[in-house]
């Protein structure tokens, strides 16, 4: 007979998982005993790092992602992780293991209490199965929430002496399952929509990480071109779902409800594809539309159709719903909107720290063309998007609730995931250091992942909100001291501080030529974000 570790492993095999990303302890050892040798468990050091190593890799590859954590201390440990992912709607099916089966009920050392309340709200679906036969469709049923629309996390407890119990045969079946979403507005629903947006005297879109997601971002552009619209990217958004050179492209919108409704004023209709209406940060109230506008949003999470507070939603298939809605759209007569000039390059710094934006032209010209960014330097957002030109599907991660702690180990899982297309993590000297450790497995496992740290010795985005917040004096708002070339070389990562532009222009070009992960730690001046 078939045993829950043999029956998992041929699941998991069959649904095309043969990586796990893990940190494990005396609870998980069970599962990884005998680990199949056409697997590979990728260690990270903390378990957030591993829960953002399983978050890039999830959401560069678009497909479910396996995540082991030590019990109920290494969940806590993961989720500021899982904060992200949650909002970035990664697939990923997170177990934990528990104590035997005897003694959770007295709370012996290592048991998860209410262990499936435990990552909640964060997850889509949290289990402990009640008895071991149940365990192998567990992570069945895991495995197909995670990767059904909208996608998302999962969490599945496991105690440690259920995986070598035996189990039926009909385990077996589980391996050679399909689930499908076929989900679609009518064709009543789209026609009425196409009617909106074809008698709209100045429509505008606004893109969110979806159209990225279900590679939906040349049906973007054709229903772009089609109507003539702008094109705005929504507020926080952790993905590029539009080529931010093309003449429809308007920038990012600002994650304030005034904001926005400046933004968008003198717009009649606004269409929202593949993202939250809206992703709000700064505290600046204001009307959530302008003055004459109307709003349809077009996402495949009935949760963030829910709850938007104005518009009208319709939820289905995101590249379905853009096909269906670009045929039955009219070709307008509307001029094309003039592309926004190209920002003038940035004038070179003959002593002190260089700025933010020589290193952006830097990579705009150095970088492949088809090259992945992780970005987690908040401050440079607004920067980076004007000088950095991206047009690839897949090009760009950030972290999608705002914890830091992303872009480390999310580089090195989209490298893990992307290994023909290089992978350059920006990263400020503040973020960094929540998920530092990041660098050893980048080390091990030799992943050439590039990575720019600009470290300017302050938490930059948080100065500007003192200054908006009137809160100045705070305490904490500087990180002096750090070296991250030593640390990196701790790590076992080549290292080089730079202070010139020329010799960024080499050291870069060395990286890429590089077999490993090589860290550039660059001083920068503090721009606004």
């Amino acid at each position: 007979m078939a045993t829950v570790h043999s029956a998992t492993y041929q699941l998991l095999r069959q649904q095309g998982i043969n990586k796990i990303f893990g940190n494990p302890g005396s609870n998980e050892l069970p599962f990884l005993k005998d680990f199949p040798e056409d697997f590979e468990y990728i260690l990270g050091l903390h378990e957030g790092v591993v829960m953002g190593i399983a978050d890039g890799y999830a959401l560069s590859s678009g497909e479910p992602a396996m995540v082991n954590l030590h019990a109920a201390a290494g969940t806590g440990n993961a989720m500021g992780a899982l904060t992200n992912a949650w909002y970035s709607h990664s697939p990923l099916v997170v177990t934990a293991g528990q104590q035997a089966r005897s003694l959770m009920g007295v709370e012996s050392m290592l048991s998860n209490v209410d262990a499936t309340q435990l990552p909640r709200p964060l997850v889509k679906w949290s289990y402990e199965p009640s008895w071991h036969g149940d365990v192998p469709r567990a992570i069945s049923q895991a495995i197909h929430m995670a990767t059904q629309p909208a996608r998302g996390p999962v969490y599945v407890s496991i105690p440690h002496d259920d995986w070598q119990q035996e189990v039926e045969d009909d385990a077996l079946l589980l391996a050679d399952r399909d689930v499908a979403t076929a989900g679609m507005p009518s064709t009543a629903q789209l026609t009425k929509l196409a009617d909106r947006l074809n008698n709209a005297v100045n429509p505008v879109l606004v893109l969110g990480p979806d159209i990225d997601a279900y590679h939906a971002n040349a049906l973007a552009v054709q229903l772009a071109e089609k109507i003539a619209a702008p094109v705005w990217v929504a507020p926080s958004a952790p993905r590029c779902p539009f080529p931010t050179r093309h003449a429809c492209f308007r920038g990012t919108l600002p994650a304030a409800v005034a904001g926005v409704s400046a933004k968008l004023a003198g717009h009649d209709l606004i269409i929202v594809i593949g993202a939250p209406v809206f992703r709000y940060h700064q505290h600046a109230p204001g009307r959530y539309l302008p003055e004459g506008a109307e709003l349809v949003q077009l996402t495949c999470d009935l949760q963030e159709a829910s709850r938007a507070p104005m518009g009208d939603a319709l939820v289905g298939d995101i590249s379905g719903m853009l096909s269906a809605l670009l045929t039955a759209t009219q070709q307008t007569q509307r001029s094309m909107p003039v592309a926004l000039p190209v920002p003038a390059p940035a004038p070179d710094v003959t002593e002190g720290p260089l700025t933010p934006e020589i290193i952006f032209d830097e990579l705009n010209t150095l970088a492949p063309d088809d090259a992945i960014y992780v970005k987690e330097s908040t401050s440079t957002v607004t920067a980076f998007w004007q000088r950095v030109e991206m047009r690839h599907q897949g090009s760009y991660f950030f972290p999608a609730a705002g914890g830091l702690g992303f872009g480390l180990p999310a580089a090195v899982g989209v490298q893990l995931a992307q290994p023909e297309r290089q992978v350059i993590g920006v990263i400020g000297d503040g973020s960094a250091n929540y998920a530092i450790t990041a660098l050893w497995t980048a080390a091990q496992y030799q992943i050439p992942v590039i990575f720019i740290i600009l470290k300017n010795g302050t938490y930059g985005a948080l100065r500007w909100f003192s200054r908006i917040l009137d809160a100045e004096d705070s305490p904490g708002l500087d990180v002096p001291g750090l070296d991250f070339c030593a640390i990196a070389r701790g790590y076992g990562v080549e290292a080089i501080e730079i202070n010139s532009r020329e010799q960024f222009q080499t050291e870069f070009q060395n990286a890429l030529n590089a077999k490993g992960p090589v860290l550039l730690e660059i001083p920068t001046t503090t721009i606004e974000p």
